[in-house]
Parts: structure tokens; C-alpha cells; sequence
């Protein structure tokens, strides 16, 4: 007969599922998910075999449509005066459904009214049991970037993400969460007033661009939002790619360039 585990040997099990990335049992069990989509297709064949009869008269069935989400979340984006009701009003928005498993809401850091505004991609689990973007790894390695470029979040950079909310396992955000996360964003740089706007990563890219290719798009300036802004590395890709600190390297300065009114 096996021995149950005692209670170091528990909590050394869990801490090392939590470094792999696990954050949420969803049941006690086994689930055989063949057999729940088998069930689900064969109760979706009955509803269509036999509908809903009103007066002895089949009663056509009708699609209940919602909200729009990203309708709703320009109205609630367009309704903030100033950065403290955006974030009320990013708080209160209902429609995304990242929020349920997050901790908390990863709204900003750094300085309101800065020369320059970083957005990143999503909140991974340090930012989201902080409640603040890029403070884990990736926050370090991008803090000594910025502080080789004389720029520093407590004095002259503002930090954002793209989504608000951790995605589950750090997966990449879908395009209906970056489509409904989108309007809260561009009124964020627009209440922001940056002067240059720093886009890190392929799915900040896909937001404020609308292309993917960090590769192909970085170091090029663009317009984002009204402003001049300048794709890059996300510093987790530089993290898993060190040989691409060069290239991260030369756009910070070009950055630097920028603000100083020399190119």
C-alpha cells in the first residue's frame, strides 16, 4: 500500500506545477473530453430535430444577439476623462473573459504625461500577481535597456500592455480579446500624450499596426495613434534570442536620437 505524501513533499509538488506554469485546477477527475463532444453534437441534433412548438405550430428558433463587445468598449473607452476613469472603466468592462482568471488588472507603470510610452503584450504571472507590466525577467532585462539609453519608468518612460489581463499559461492573446481590448488602448495613448510610442513585440505590432513580423518591423519608424513610434524586440524574445540584443541595442538608440531632436 502506497504511503500518502507527507506535507513537504505536497508543497514541493505544487510549488514546482506553479513554476511550470500551472495556476487553476479545473476538476478533481479524468475528463473524457471525446465523450463531451460527442454528447454535445448529438444534444445540438436534437434541439434541430425537434423545436420548440407554440399553438400547436412549430415556433422557428431565434438567435438572442448580444452586446458587441468592441461597441461597448469604445463607448466605455470614449466616456473616460483621464487615465484614473479608463482604468474604472477597464475594471468594469464585462465582455472579456481573461479578467475571470486573473488576479489582477495590469493597467501601468511608470510616469503619466512621459515623452515616451512602451507597450508591451499581455501580463504574464509576476505582472499579474504585482498588478504591474514588465516586472518579472522580462521587466529586469528591459529596465537595464532603458537605463543604457539614460531612460528610466520613474522618470521618463510610461508603460502599458496591450491586454490588461494575464492570458491562462501565458498563451498569445486571440484577436477577438485584442480586438475588444483595442478601444481602451488607443484612448490610453490618446489621455497619455507621449511624444514617441515604443511597440514591443508581434502581437503589439498586430494591435497598433495591423502586422505581424517583428523581425521585418523592427527598428523602422511608423505612425501608431498620431504618434512616431518604433517597433521592437519584446525583451522576453530577447531573453530567448540573446543574439538579438544588437539589433534592440541600435533601435534604443535611435530612440534616444529621436527625443533628442537629432534625427
Amino acid at each position: 500500500m502506497e504511503s500518502a505524501l507527507d506535507w513537504h513533499s505536497a508543497r514541493a509538488l505544487l510549488e514546482w506545477q506553479l513554476e511550470m506554469g500551472v495556476d487553476e485546477v479545473l476538476s478533481d477527475g479524468p475528463v473524457d473530453r471525446f465523450a463531451l463532444e460527442v454528447a454535445a453534437k448529438q444534444a445540438a441534433a436534437e434541439r434541430q430535430a425537434s423545436p420548440a412548438k407554440r399553438g400547436g405550430a412549430t415556433a422557428p428558433l431565434r438567435a438572442v444577439k448580444g452586446p458587441d463587445p468592441v461597441e461597448e468598449a469604445v463607448k466605455a473607452a470614449r466616456g473616460a476623462a483621464d487615465l484614473d476613469a479608463l482604468r474604472e472603466a477597464m475594471g468594469q468592462y464585462a465582455h472579456c473573459d481573461l479578467r475571470h482568471g486573473a488576479r489582477n488588472l495590469v493597467f501601468c507603470d511608470g510616469v503619466a504625461g512621459a515623452p515616451v510610452m512602451i507597450v508591451g503584450e499581455a501580463p504574464g504571472r509576476d505582472e499579474d500577481r504585482q498588478g504591474k507590466p514588465f516586472v518579472g525577467r522580462a521587466g529586469q532585462l528591459l529596465d537595464r535597456m532603458l537605463g543604457a539609453a539614460g531612460l528610466s519608468r520613474d522618470e521618463n518612460v510610461y508603460i502599458t500592455n496591450v491586454l490588461p489581463w494575464r492570458p491562462p499559461q501565458n498563451r498569445d492573446p486571440k484577436p477577438d480579446e485584442i480586438a475588444m481590448m483595442l478601444p481602451f488602448l488607443k484612448r490610453h495613448i490618446a489621455l497619455a500624450q507621449p511624444k514617441l510610442v515604443v511597440i514591443m513585440g508581434n502581437i503589439s505590432c498586430q494591435a497598433l499596426l495591423g502586422k505581424r513580423g517583428i523581425t521585418r518591423l523592427r527598428g523602422d519608424w511608423v505612425e501608431a495613434e498620431g504618434k512616431p513610434a518604433l517597433p521592437m524586440f519584446h525583451p522576453a524574445y530577447l531573453l530567448r534570442n540573446p543574439g538579438a540584443k544588437r539589433e534592440a541595442w541600435k533601435d534604443l538608440l535611435s530612440l534616444k536620437a529621436r527625443l533628442e531632436g537629432r534625427v
